[in-house]
């Protein structure tokens, strides 16, 4: 499987304590380089969830976010001490009836200290669901990448398909290059009224031949389309060996343009460059 490093995945969690979204969006970058963006109270999960990016990716500039929303009516039950306020009460009542007004209020029983309290809300329970949110979102995460990565597979494949076109071009047009370099030198040599010697003649297509001949070049060429489908075959991360591949392609496409002497190799030559620079763009985005 081939991944992209450029892809989306958003996820939300509904429960009863409230709502939870996790975002996770990623960029090409030459290593694994994570950000988070927590609420405060979910910040001790940064180092588990780097660890788990750690696991599941190998290259990439992933920016995760969690979005938090409590449920207000999911607020643990209040609790009432009865014993604490009966015996506020009774000491009211005592006050009350040694001659001393107390303008004691119900409601000022309720806020004394320990009378009542609200239920304290399990974060081990909410931090559960959200990881299991997390979960999904990352697994939905690598699908996109997975899917981004087939695409791009596919593109690279095509255009290894063109670079095969035009080394099979240059191949079928060398012999007629040379034989047409064959009777202009003859030509020249007529024009020129010099006696024609054969010797001098071959020997002048043998010095021009090694100037002009590429079949080292095209072999390497196709060597180099064949080592990139097997390395695409393999996926995984891959991205570093394809971006090595495509300095190879351009290293016979630049020997192949230098020792042009015709248009038609021109022309395969600068597709041959455009194929090439179409494949390392889009093996940038590779893992």
């Amino acid at each position: 499987m081939i991944y992209s490093m450029t892809a989306f995945a958003r996820n939300e969690v509904k429960q009863d304590w409230g709502t939870a979204v996790w975002e996770i969006r990623s960029v090409n970058q030459r290593y694994l380089e994570t950000y988070f963006r927590l609420p405060e109270q979910f910040r001790s999960l940064e180092p588990v969830l780097r660890e788990r990016f750690r696991k599941a990716l190998q290259r990439g500039k992933v920016e995760c976010n969690l979005r938090f929303n409590a449920n207000d009516a999911a607020v643990g039950q209040l609790s009432l001490n009865e014993d604490l306020a009966k015996q506020l009460m009774k000491a009211a009542d005592w006050v009350q009836s040694h001659g001393q007004s107390t303008g004691v209020n119900p409601v000022d029983i309720l806020r004394w200290p320990g009378v009542i309290a609200a239920e304290e809300t399990n974060m081990d329970d909410i931090q559960a669901d959200i990881m299991k949110g997390f979960d999904q979102t990352l697994k939905d995460f690598k699908d996109a990448r997975a899917t981004e990565g087939s695409n791009l597979k596919d593109m690279i494949e095509q255009r290894l398909d063109g670079i095969v076109v035009e080394v099979e071009k240059v191949a079928e047009k060398m012999p007629a290059i040379i034989e047409w370099q064959r009777e202009r030198i003859t030509t020249r040599f007529e024009e020129a009224k010099i006696e024609l010697d054969e010797a001098r003649v071959e020997q002048e297509m043998i010095m021009l031949a090694q100037r002009i001949d590429v079949a080292e070049e095209l072999d390497r060429l196709n060597s180099h389309v064949g080592e990139t489908r097997k390395i695409l075959k393999k996926g995984g991360a891959i991205g570093r060996r394809l971006d090595f591949m495509m300095q190879e392609f351009n290293r016979e496409s630049n020997t192949l343009g230098s020792k042009s002497i015709n248009t038609e190799i021109t022309q395969s030559a600068v597709e041959l460059k455009v194929l090439i620079e179409q494949m390392r763009e889009q093996i940038q985005n590779i893992e």
